[in-house]
């Protein structure tokens, strides 16, 4: 199925499909990656949606064999900074991109070299907005992993950091933020009026799996969707209902006398479900930081008898590092785990047999491309079809 098909309704003559400026993709240093896998598809996709609607072909700038715009972020020797445009920007509609989690980029601070945090990764971000001077038709700014998202509700004393930064954006001009997977997306009623996207990569996850498993089976005989904690239990039904699997769950039973950094110790992972015995599991979560609560539960699942343990997440942080990940594979505690690149993967767990990245950035690149063209962003939002598809395809339907 063609993904950049026109709808059955539309027409040639939909002047809603016209851009009204052309596109201008800005990425800081940690963004850099992703930005140039999106400015790829983009090309791919334009080039196709010109085959099939000629006129654009006469659009400014629709056309062009990269959509990035030069710039540079330069550090003085002290570690502060500065972001510098390299070619015009008038005129065109601007989407900054940055990865906050991306552990891989360094600089030189005071003679050593350092790794940049997620707060130097967003405060990268605000210089280059800044830079624009207002220049731009629109800004738009892209996170797929989002700033403080952890950070996205008080429970006592403390800062309310995610809402806190998706104001100053505002603030600072932007008119549309999109996000992928966020934590907690009620955290855009910080910004009632601003758009505010929060795209999953469901499908991508799912195609993913179904294409690098030949014996995977679908249905409540054959498979269950659990999730590692309640919070997570949303996210879990739209892969348990496309799946045809059992919904479970996970209880984190806390300590709630202690407090270990910052929060409450786990005692014990409590599971909410039936009979696992025979069956595949598929854990699915938003996020591995140490990625102890995935491993507990999939020790917990192998106990009860699962026959494989399938691990997916939108982020891949792996704050502790990877080893407790593979001593777990060796000891065939889980098969594999499906982790996306719309954060920062480690050379390292990219080079894991159990490791499968999933590609997130032709999904960037359709958002922008619809965006810019004032396309309704509900066929991204909701990818039923296309995972039925799949699953027909692949005969597991």
């Amino acid at each position: 199925m063609n993904i950049l098909a026109p709808r059955s309704r539309r027409t040639c003559n939909d002047f809603s499909q016209l851009p009204f400026a052309p596109i201008g993709v800005m990425a800081t240093p940690g963004g850099r990656d992703i930005a140039e896998k999106v400015d790829s598809q983009l090309v791919i996709q334009r080039k196709a949606l010109a085959e099939i609607y000629p006129r654009f072909e006469d659009c400014p700038g629709f056309l062009r064999e990269s959509y990035l715009i030069d710039c540079d972020m330069p550090r003085f020797g002290n570690g502060e900074g500065k972001a510098v445009i390299n070619e015009s920007i008038r005129g065109f509609e601007l989407y900054f991109i940055t990865d906050i989690g991306n552990s891989g980029v360094c600089y030189n601070r005071n003679g050593a070299n350092v790794t940049m945090s997620p707060d130097e990764h967003y405060q990268d971000l605000k210089r280059l907005i800044s830079a624009t001077r207002g220049l731009g038709y629109k800004n738009n700014v892209l996170l797929p992993l989002l700033y403080e998202s952890r950070q996205h509700k008080i429970s006592g004393r403390e800062s309310l950091d995610c809402a806190m930064a998706l104001q100053e954006l505002v603030s600072m001009g932007a008119v549309n933020i999109m996000t992928i997977d966020a934590h907690n997306s009620h955290v855009q009623n910080a910004i009632p009026n601003c758009d505010f996207e929060n795209l999953h990569a469901n499908y991508q996850q799912i195609k993913s799996i179904i294409n690098t498993e030949d014996d995977f089976n679908i249905g409540e005989k054959n498979l269950i969707v659990t999730s590692p904690d309640l919070g997570g239990l949303e996210r879990c039904r739209y892969f348990a209902e496309h799946l045809q699997a059992e919904l479970t769950a996970f209880y984190k039973l806390r300590d709630l006398s202690n407090i270990v950094d910052g929060r409450n110790p786990i005692i014990e992972h409590k599971f909410l479900g039936g009979n696992v015995k025979g069956k595949d599991a598929l854990i699915v979560d938003d996020l591995i930081a140490t990625g102890d609560s995935m491993l507990d539960v999939a020790k917990g699942l192998k106990q009860m008898g699962a026959k494989r343990i399938f691990m997916t997440c939108t982020f891949p942080l792996f704050t502790d590092g990877i080893a407790h990940f593979d001593k777990a594979f060796k000891e065939g505690i889980f098969d594999k785990l499906y982790g996306t690149n719309a954060t920062y993967n480690n050379p390292e767990l990219l080079d894991r047999e159990w490791y499968i990245s999933v590609d997130v950035s032709q999904l960037i690149a359709l958002y922008i491309d619809s965006f810019n063209r004032n396309e309704s962003a509900s066929r991204l939002l909701d990818n039923t079809l296309k995972i039925h598809a799949i699953l027909e395809r692949k005969g597991v339907l």
